[in-house]
């Protein structure tokens, strides 16, 4: 094992020139490159793209583009170039567990992720988010939540209302809701942060309902929390039970002509939705936790990390009341709700739950993309979700996602069309992140480096 050590973190530093400083980004030009600019889906062919203070300065046929001296050139030939993608639903861990931060952090760069919303948020994240806008850590751009308001964490309306302002004016970028809070509560929630312009995300608790987070406007729903007990007839009696795992339960009692009318009025009413496919088809579907353990993405995580996602996992599948085939339909009525959604206009997010049992950040992310596709989604389709998307649901002030003159440099340079074939995004020849280039070797040291086992 290498040693964890900021001694050792500085010579891979020195080694690979991966590092960040407030310093103006060197000039790079990728030539003669292939564009996936995003907003359409069409490919730009041998372009040239000019980067510049960290900006996308210049962009246009190779032939027609001269080069400004002093700039470092990046060929393209035969390769992809295409928005940073996004994570919308990551864990992050803290500033004083330096060590497992970079690891994670550098995982998701390695892997394309230029921007990261952090789910469960503290403190110390207020700083770290200004770290990485500053380039003084490696890392993507980070939205960050607070302290989760939830059924311990809240007690009344007028507390929930007080910890909303208190967020606010700590700086958080939004509010994370999980299970357990009462219908007064989230309503306090809803009032005060719609006063404050602070939006409220993550789960749906039962007490509330999907029909009323979209009523009031959740920002997001995620895990598609909720929508399988919407698909319920009313008059159908279940035990508390089955609503465990966002609805693993109620397979069996789904009414299908319910869904489309459910994907309209979320579309209508605006809330965009994170599906986290992977998690659940990691959590509830074969292969054995034994095998998930070997695979190769797992050396990133200690023996401990990997043995609790292994029990996790084999409460579920070695339950004597686990069955293959409910669970089978439970992921394909999540796979057809996904559908539905993107069919009737809903907003999509890449997101993966990161990390989380058997989903290692960066990895988890592809597995992701893959799995909208499997889903039905076109990849073009399934990248949007990754890049445009979530530059629309963070505002027009964030310049990024799409590839176009004026933007921040958040890059990937591919070997392969990811439009032919999805898996291709996991083919990275290099990351550009605001400007700072990593190209494949620096990546594969660095992945070298942060392996635990």
């Amino acid at each position: 094992m290498v040693f964890r050590s900021l001694i050792g973190l500085l010579i891979f530093v020195a080694t690979t020139g991966v590092g960040y400083s407030a310093a103006t980004p060197t000039p790079y030009a990728f030539v003669n490159v292939n564009v996936l600019p995003m907003d359409r889906e069409i490919v730009l062919r041998s372009q040239t793209v000019i980067i510049e203070e960290g900006i996308i300065s210049k962009i246009g046929p190779s032939d027609e583009i001269q080069l400004p001296p002093n700039i470092q050139e990046i060929r393209g030939d035969g390769l992809y170039l295409m928005p940073g993608l996004a994570e919308m639903h990551a864990h992050v861990p803290g500033l004083a567990n330096a060590d497992n931060l970079d690891r994670i952090l550098f995982l998701y760069v390695a892997h394309g992720i230029t921007v990261i919303r952090g789910m469960l948020g503290a403190p110390d994240h207020l700083d770290l988010r200004e770290q990485l806008a500053l380039g003084h850590r490696l890392g993507p751009r980070l939205y960050t939540s607070g302290p989760s308001l939830n059924g311990r964490s809240v007690n009344g309306p007028m507390d929930a209302a007080n910890k909303v302002r208190l967020q606010h004016e700590a700086g958080y970028d939004f509010v994370k809701l999980h299970p357990g809070l009462s219908m007064r509560e989230f309503q306090a929630i809803d009032r005060v942060a719609d006063n404050l312009g602070i939006p409220y995300a993550g789960h749906v608790g039962l007490q509330i309902g999907v029909a009323e987070a979209l009523r009031l406007g959740q920002a997001s729903i995620d895990h598609l929390d909720g929508y399988l007990q919407a698909m319920v007839p009313d008059d159908t009696s279940y035990p508390d039970a089955a609503n465990g795992m966002f609805g693993f339960g109620l397979a069996g009692l789904i009414d299908e002509s319910r869904l489309e009318p459910l994907a309209i009025a979320t579309a209508k009413a605006g809330v965009w939705i994170v599906p986290t496919q992977t998690l659940l088809e990691h959590w509830v579907l074969p292969p054995t936790a034994e095998e998930m353990s070997q695979r190769p993405e797992m050396v990133y995580f200690p023996a401990a990390t990997i043995a609790r996602w292994s029990n996790s996992k084999n409460a579920i599948l070695n339950d004597p009341a686990y069955d293959l085939a409910a669970a089978k339909e439970f992921i394909a009525i999540r796979r057809m709700l996904i559908k539905v959604l993107h069919d009737q206009g809903a907003g999509l997010l890449l997101g993966a739950d990161t990390p989380q049992v058997f989903n290692v950040p960066g990895f988890a992310i592809h597995q992701e993309l893959e799995l909208l596709v499997a889903a039905g989604l076109t990849p073009y389709q399934a990248l949007r979700t990754g890049t445009v998307n979530p530059a629309r649901y963070f505002g027009a002030e964030n310049r990024f996602g799409t590839i176009q003159e004026g933007l921040s440099a958040e890059l990937i340079l591919l070997d392969g069309n990811p439009f032919v074939d999805i898996r291709n995004t996991r083919n990275i020849k290099g990351v550009m992140l605001k400007g700072q280039w990593l190209d494949q070797g620096q990546i594969s040291q660095g992945l070298a480096f942060w392996a635990i086992r």
